[in-house]
């Protein structure tokens, strides 16, 4: 029986003379494929950092929701309040026309009279009068329909008039009772010239009343119509 040979290690066969360039070649080319895993994390951004080109929601600044949503009900008032605002800034334009025209055709319907004692008095002319009359009733449904839609233009809480628009409403104080007062006068100014006598009392302040009420009316529409802006009347 034969005795068991040991196994041998034999050495490797010995490689050609350019074999280990390639097996480095190959191995750093293996390096450079498969990044390490430290590679990896750098190139990939850390999540929930914002981006460069990102923007700024409502929500970053504060806004909850409800507060970003719109309010239907108050822009359909919004919406309102403005149609109705121009539609009164238009008729007081218009309103305009006739108010100046009713006072520069009022001499036409006075009394004329000299201070030549035994002249007695000229009585105006039933055409001038009329004239006056049609075109002050015009100028009082006019200025009333101008009213109307200043008065029931939705109202918007927590505004206050300031500047041109305050005085706008101020000089309302003004020449809203003159159009009350001034067809009053004149009716009585009629009436004396009517009997044959001089226009006297309260009645003979119907021509300044009418100067003043246009004066005023006047004055309102330049304090919107205008580019001025009035700080005088603006406080904090």
């Amino acid at each position: 029986m034969r005795p068991a040979i040991a196994a041998l290690s034999l050495p490797d066969a010995p490689l050609p003379a350019d074999a280990p360039r390639e097996a480095a070649q190959s191995q750093s080319g293996n390096q450079e494929q498969s990044p390490s895993p430290q590679q990896g994390q750098k190139q990939k951004p850390a999540q929930g950092a914002p981006s460069s080109d990102s923007s700024l929601s409502l929500g970053d600044l504060g806004f909850t929701p409800a507060q970003t949503q719109s309010n239907a009900k108050l822009q359909a008032r919004l919406n309102k309040r403005t149609h109705m605002l121009k539609v009164h800034q238009t008729l007081g334009l218009i309103t305009l026309a006739p108010m100046a025209a009713t006072v520069f055709v009022a001499s036409g319907a006075k009394q004329k009279y000299s201070h030549i004692p035994g002249v007695p008095l000229k009585q105006p002319s039933t055409e001038g009068v009329d004239l006056h009359a049609a075109l002050g009733s015009l100028t009082a449904v006019m200025y009333g329909a101008t009213a109307y839609f200043a008065i029931a233009a939705p109202k918007i809480a927590g505004t206050k008039p300031k500047g041109a628009i305050r005085l706008h409403r101020d000089l309302v104080w003004i020449h809203g009772p003159g159009m009350i007062l001034t067809p009053i006068l004149g009716g009585m100014a009629l009436n004396q010239e009517n009997q044959g006598q001089k226009v006297h009392g309260i009645a003979k302040a119907h021509g300044a009343v009418a100067g003043v009420t246009l004066a005023a009316y006047a004055a309102a529409i330049v304090s919107v119509s205008w580019p001025i802006h009035w700080k005088f009347w603006e406080h904090e």
